[in-house]
C-alpha cells in the first residue's frame, strides 16, 4: 500500500512522512522531487501551478505509486488539493493500494509554519492559492496537525490497524 499524505504547503506532510516511513519501515518519497524544472521555477518565482503544469507531474507519480505497490509500498507527501488529482494518482493501482491521509489546520497554523521555514521554493505568499484549490477528500483518513509529528504518525499508524 502507498500512504499519500495529503495536504497544502506546510501541513507536515514530509516532516511527518518521514516519520511514518521510519516507524513502518517503508521508503519515503516526497513528489516535489518529481516537479519538472519549470513548474519549481514558476512556484519559486510566486506564480501558482494550474493544471496544465500539475498534470504530467501526476501521471509520473501515479506511474511511481504503481511500481511503489509492486514492491513493499511507501509514504508519499503530495499536496493532492483536488479530487481530479488524487484520482489521477490512484488511476495506475487496484482497490486498497492507496490510502490518503489528509493532515489538515487552520490557515493561521500553516502560515506561521510557512513562515518559520527556510530552504523551500514554495513562498508562503502561494498559499491563499493553495487553500481556494483545495477540496477536501471524502475517502481520506483526516488527521488534525496540531500536534508533534511524532504523535501525528502514531495517530496514523493506529488508524491503520
Amino acid at each position: 500500500m502507498v500512504i499519500i499524505l495529503m495536504g497544502v504547503s506546510g501541513c507536515g506532510k514530509t516532516t511527518v512522512g518521514l516519520k511514518l516511513a521510519e516507524k513502518l519501515n517503508l521508503p519515503f518519497f516526497d513528489a516535489d522531487d518529481f516537479h519538472p524544472d519549470e513548474n519549481v521555477k514558476k512556484m519559486e518565482s510566486g506564480i501558482p501551478l494550474n493544471d496544465d503544469d500539475r498534470a504530467p507531474w501526476l501521471e509520473e507519480l501515479s506511474r511511481q505509486i504503481k511500481k511503489w505497490n509492486k514492491k513493499k509500498g511507501a509514504v508519499l507527501a503530495c499536496s493532492a488539493l483536488k479530487k481530479k488529482y488524487r484520482e489521477l494518482l490512484k488511476a495506475n493501482s487496484g482497490p486498497n493500494e492507496v490510502l490518503f491521509v489528509y493532515l489538515k489546520g487552520s490557515k493561521e497554523l500553516i502560515l506561521n509554519r510557512l513562515k518559520e521555514r527556510s530552504g523551500h521554493y514554495m513562498p508562503p505568499d502561494l498559499l491563499d492559492s493553495q487553500f481556494a484549490d483545495l477540496e477536501e477528500p471524502e475517502d481520506a483518513l483526516f488527521i488534525p496537525i496540531y500536534n508533534s509529528p511524532e504523535k501525528i504518525s502514531d495517530r496514523i499508524i493506529a488508524n491503520l490497524k
